[in-house]
């Protein structure tokens, strides 16, 4: 288990599924924001993936990305840990951003010690197990000779490449069902059996919404992050609470 020693106020925030993108400002005004006045109150925030709308590589020197990892490391300076777990849309992420924004990465299935509770934090798609063929995708996208071919192309051809997957990727998410789409329930039993814990944080199906369901024998539950295309999102806890928030971009009132 990961254990991390407090530093700070008891507070810890979860997010998911921001997908910044130079064409959505109002998304990153809005992390931006919440970077400056709300998550400074933590003591460590946990990204669980899909940060980015699509990531190319570490070596995208574009000025959007710098201000992102800066904008977090201004963070992480503060005595708040930041976290990071891979999503769907930014698994090539890699150590050389992560040392550059200051975020510790974790791997994609982390047990923490939450203020004396285990659990089970994940991006979420490898719940998503009736998606056959986004799977198989995942697979082959996560083999070290995929990310060696899409590494050794030129940056303005991994941009090419990142919105074509963007359009195709909607497309195919129009086609599927609901139930394709979310989380099959018995791998989210299996998973938390597998841990032993009673309670899972995870994004990814962009529906937020604490789940009551049974593990282990017991009562468990299942927290679902929101993502931030309308508003932005986020789990905040307490030793003695676990709420799911969120501000409206026009308001920004953290």
């Amino acid at each position: 288990m990961t254990s991390h020693l407090n530093n700070k106020s008891a507070l810890t925030y979860f997010i998911a599924d921001l997908h910044l993108a130079q064409n959505r400002p109002d998304i990153t005004a809005c992390f931006l924001s919440f970077l400056k006045n709300e998550a400074p109150k933590a003591e460590k925030l946990y990204i669980l993936g899909d940060l980015f709308e699509y990531w190319i590589g570490d070596d995208d020197d574009s000025p959007f990305i710098l201000e992102i990892a800066q904008a977090i490391k201004a963070l992480s300076i503060q005595n708040c840990s930041v976290y990071f777990i891979h999503g769907n849309r930014d698994f090539l992420l890699g150590k050389r951003f992560a040392k550059l924004s200051g975020m510790q990465l974790l791997p994609e299935v982390t047990l923490i010690d939450l203020y004396g509770k285990p659990v089970v934090i994940m991006h979420g798609d490898t719940l998503c197990t009736l998606d056959v063929g986004y799977q198989a995708f995942r697979k082959k996208s996560r083999s070290w000779w995929w990310q060696a071919i899409i590494k050794s192309l030129p940056l303005f051809v991994r941009r090419k490449i990142a919105n074509n997957y963007r359009s195709q990727s909607a497309s195919a998410t129009a086609m599927k069902s609901q139930d394709i789409m979310d989380v099959t329930p018995s791998e989210v039993v299996r998973c938390l059996e597998q841990y032993q814990s009673q309670i899972l944080i995870h994004g990814h199906t962009h529906r937020p919404a604490i789940h009551d369901i049974e593990a282990n024998g017991q009562p468990a539950q299942r927290y679902v992050l929101g993502d931030w295309y309308e508003q932005g999102a986020w789990l905040r806890v307490t030793p003695e609470t676990m709420e799911l928030l969120d501000s409206p971009f026009e308001l920004n009132n953290f």
